[in-house]
């Protein structure tokens, strides 16, 4: 046979394996160190896109095939590869559409009535987070100035005059080192903006530079202004949401059960950062690993030299004020947390503690969504699974937000 002739065979051959290292990557994603975040990010690329994909090597198979590429004992191979890929394709974007029994049983649990709008099926379909005309963004609002920076949010809301909008802040992820706000939590910042929010995406202090708890304290600086400044962009900073992920998780979690508290408000001990529900997003609950389902490096790589500056054997106290998982209180605003069960960078394992934690300890409510087959950062893009997340959450904040509304009527009426 010919190189050339034979090309198709090989080419099909390339395909398969491909397809089979991604489709193993997505169900069951590695964990070692080495691999973690390229990993984290092919499953999460795999997992968000697995109709795009499937579909389109069904297409470039049939026309290798048509080309003659089971005219030969490789390319026959190939194809049994491929198909045997397909089928745990298959498997994966199965587990995936349980999104929708997930958020249902989750809203059903905590009495809440499924009433959010849907996200545009064309959305998911197209996966990039586009903003779309009807919303309006004001970027590089100053909103802190602190060790010689300026930090800066971003301002996203329907293009409509309308007052007292319910407000919604996101923090970013990035391992407190990395990330900024101009790409993280896009998805659910726009919906919520294209119903009716008025949606704040705020920057923070980044380790090594900063250390803990720096972040938190901007963070908090953060809702300081925006409660002070939300009524200027038609907000009603008495409702006031925050959100994050992965490490703007575990912000936004130490920021609902840490309200008011003056340690982390040197200069600004008397402002309100109370928040009226927390939604933190694959957060980090847990700084010091106590459930051994961290990844190995996690502490002595990230945590102890870049993050909190200490080491844990020398002076534990830090990383427990650090953990939202020891920061639980019956004081605490309700919360809403989902997670993916096949988080490699956020264990779910923690997640789950957490919340039960929260639920032992608070009457406030408590939402927990866990995806099967979510990987980290799964909100990145739209996709069924993020679509399904959001449009669980903004209709547990619809509710708590009317809850509220109905509440301060009973007051100005008198009625108790």
């Amino acid at each position: 046979m010919s190189v050339i002739e034979a090309a198709p065979a090989f080419v099909l051959l390339v395909l398969s394996l491909f397809s089979a290292v991604a489709t193993i990557n997505a169900v069951r994603p590695y964990r070692h160190i080495l691999l973690l975040l390229p990993s984290m990010f092919w499953s999460w690329l795999v997992l968000g896109l697995l109709g795009h994909l499937l579909i389109a090597q069904v297409v470039l198979a049939a026309a290798l095939v048509a080309l003659g590429a089971l005219d030969y004992g490789v390319g026959l191979v190939a194809l049994a590869i491929l198909v045997t890929s397909w089928a745990g394709m298959v498997y994966a974007l199965l587990r995936t559409r349980a999104a929708k029994r997930v958020v249902d049983e989750a809203l059903g649990d905590a009495g809440v009535t499924r009433t959010a709008a849907r996200v545009a099926r064309w959305r998911t379909l197209l996966a990039f987070p586009i903003r779309g005309r009807s919303v309006v963004k004001v970027k590089n609002v100053p909103f802190r100035r602190v060790a010689g920076r300026t930090l800066k949010l971003d301002i996203s809301h329907r293009r409509s005059e309308e007052t007292n909008r319910p407000v919604f802040v996101y923090i970013h992820g990035g391992a407190w080192i990395m990330g900024s706000r101009r790409e993280q939590g896009l998805p659910i910042i726009h919906h919520l903006a294209r119903n009716g929010w008025l949606c704040f995406s705020l920057s923070y202090r980044l380790s090594p530079g900063a250390g803990w708890p720096d972040h938190l304290v901007d963070v908090k600086a953060g809702l300081a202004w925006v409660r002070e400044h939300a009524s200027e962009y038609g907000g009603d900073a008495s409702f006031l949401v925050v959100s994050g992920g992965s490490a703007g998780g575990h912000l936004a979690a130490m920021a609902g059960l840490t309200e008011n508290q003056p340690q982390y408000q040197p200069g600004f001990e008397d402002a309100d950062t109370s928040v009226k529900v927390a939604v933190p997003i694959y957060g980090i609950y847990d700084m010091t690993n106590r459930l051994g389902r961290q990844s190995k490096q996690f502490l002595p790589q990230l945590v102890e030299p870049l993050v909190v500056k200490a080491y844990l054997e020398d002076e534990p106290e830090k990383f427990f004020d650090a953990s939202p998982i020891d920061r639980v209180h019956p004081d605490v605003p309700p919360f809403v947390v989902p997670h993916g069960d096949l988080d490699t960078l956020s264990p779910v394992d923690e997640a789950r503690a957490f919340v039960e934690q929260l639920r032992a300890a608070s009457s406030s409510r408590v939402v927990y969504m866990e995806f099967p087959g979510a990987q980290h950062i799964f909100d990145i893009g739209y996709s069924y699974q993020s679509a399904q997340m959001i449009e669980g959450i903004l209709s547990v904040l619809e509710d708590e937000y009317a809850r509220t509304l109905e509440a301060r009527e009973s007051e100005g009426s008198g009625r108790f």
